[in-house]
């Protein structure tokens, strides 16, 4: 028999391909704005060379076989499956454009906003990469975008680490030659479907056979596990306030950007206390608070709160793509009496989420419905969009040194969150070479007013600045 290759998705990534299934407004691709001095890259017409940046690319897929992959559905149980793509174009996924000269940081965002706004086609792997020339000062910038499904924000941005490098090196390893791997016939992949599924009941009484051997440590994982997984599925039953972050969205994309000095966001924690993620959580929550109460709301009646996904990824998982994540959704003090307050109640609440076993409950449900079914953690998940939280706000660590892109320096970087079913707005952060960047994304319809979010942003850091230790 001739070999073949295929891989199954997640109950958690199949999720994301539901999400766009059942709402055609919502688009699942997670994605970044990189800035970049030009360097080498740069042709006499003031433009990049954008063959070699090509090539470059193609010699970093070697390490990155999902980015070859297209979806595939096994028939009857119409479980998504990831093969190879025999027609793989490398010049249809690496996009070359420009900006009027010399293109504005507000040409940008709204060019970022259009390629945002715009479905990955599905027949093909699911990402993008737009270098854009044109930017004042010489600059250009790349726009990124890659289906949630496929990656993570850590193992997303995983990828941008191979196609660039800690040192200004401009050298470039021969590609090797791509060579897709034939898929299993689909009676192949059903009948493997099937196996799993009948299989699993047989996996269960083997579990139960093999507790019989050590049958109080087993009652004691068994009530753990259950706990766990009740604590997650109840915990936010009460459905969140209404806001106008809180309706319906539309196809259309705004994106902002923001970028705070790191070491200023450490000198709060270290002063004040909690983690550099509780300061972004306060800074969040200030910086709602004022814009709702200029929109004329009574933030005093809100119970607002924020889903905060948490990376699982094991050491050991480190350029393993998919989605190793658990999400867990953090009260937000909007009515608070100053930034320092606002500061002491997040720490406070993160506390508790940390001290409860919410991480590990759906952690454990993710499991659960990955080896039952995917559906139900589509329903579960899309419910919870719908009434625990008002907004995402993810931050996701990344290199404290300088990166570069074959000897063009990367200045910053700006990512990018998907909108949820009626999450009008999203915050997604990414930290690097001494910068906390923030890309704030929204319904362009339901926030016209998004960069006022910007500068409420700065206001709370420099409240917090300014708030004096404790006593």
């Amino acid at each position: 028999m001739s070999y073949t290759h295929y891989d199954r998705l997640t109950a958690l990534d199949v999720s994301f391909l539901r999400f766009e299934e059942q709402n055609a407004a919502v688009h699942m691709h997670v994605g970044a704005v990189a800035l970049f001095k030009p360097g080498p890259l740069a042709t006499d017409e003031g433009g990049i060379d954008i063959a070699r940046v090509r090539r470059g690319v193609e010699a970093s897929l070697v390490e990155s076989p999902r980015f070859r992959q297209k979806l595939a559905l096994v028939p009857l149980v119409d479980q998504p499956v990831w093969i190879d793509d025999t027609h793989f174009n490398l010049r249809y996924h690496v996009r070359h454009t420009s900006l009027p000269r010399p293109g504005t940081m507000r040409q940008l965002k709204r060019l970022a906003g259009r390629i945002f706004s715009q479905r990955l086609d599905r027949s093909k792997p699911l990402w993008e990469f737009w270098f854009v020339e044109g930017l004042e000062d010489g600059r250009f910038a790349l726009i990124a975008k890659a289906h949630h499904c496929m990656v993570d924000g850590i193992s997303g941005f995983d990828l941008l680490a191979r196609i660039m490098r800690l040192d200004p090196d401009d050298s470039i390893e021969p590609p090797r030659r791509y060579i897709p791997r034939p898929a299993p016939p689909h009676a192949r992949m059903l009948v493997d479907e099937v196996t799993r599924r009948v299989a699993l009941p047989l996996d269960l009484a083997g579990a139960g056979l093999r507790a019989l051997g050590a049958p109080r440590e087993s009652l004691e994982r068994l009530l753990d596990g259950t706990g766990a997984v009740w604590e997650a599925l109840t915990a936010n039953l009460e459905p969140v306030s209404g806001t106008p972050f809180n309706l319906p969205i539309g196809p259309y994309r705004r994106f902002d950007w923001i970028r705070f000095d790191l070491d200023a966001v450490k000198s709060v924690k270290q002063r004040l206390g909690g983690t550099v993620n509780d300061v972004v959580l306060a800074c969040v929550a200030g910086a709602v608070s004022r814009f709702l109460t200029a929109r004329g709301e009574r933030v005093q009646d809100l119970d607002f709160r924020a889903m905060v996904p948490v990376s699982v990824r094991r050491e050991g998982e480190r350029g393993v793509e998919g989605n190793r994540v658990v999400s867990l959704v953090a009260p937000l003090p909007l009515a608070s009496e100053g930034a320092g307050e606002r500061l002491a109640r997040v720490v406070e609440a993160t506390r508790e989420l940390k001290r409860s076993r919410q991480a590990r409950g759906v952690e454990l449900f993710e499991e659960l419905a990955d080896r039952v079914s995917p559906e139900l953690f589509t329903a579960v998940a899309r419910r919870a969009a719908q009434t625990a939280y008002n907004l995402v706000v993810t931050n996701v660590p990344g290199p404290q040194a300088t990166a570069w892109l074959l000897g063009a320096e990367l200045e910053e970087i700006y990512p990018l969150v998907p909108l949820f079913d009626d999450n009008a707005f999203g915050i997604a952060l990414f930290s690097y070479d001494g910068g906390l960047c923030w890309g704030l994304s929204a319904d362009w319809e339901a926030m016209p007013d998004l960069h006022d979010l910007t500068g409420f942003l700065e206001d709370e850091l420099k409240a917090l600045i300014a708030t004096p230790a404790p006593a």
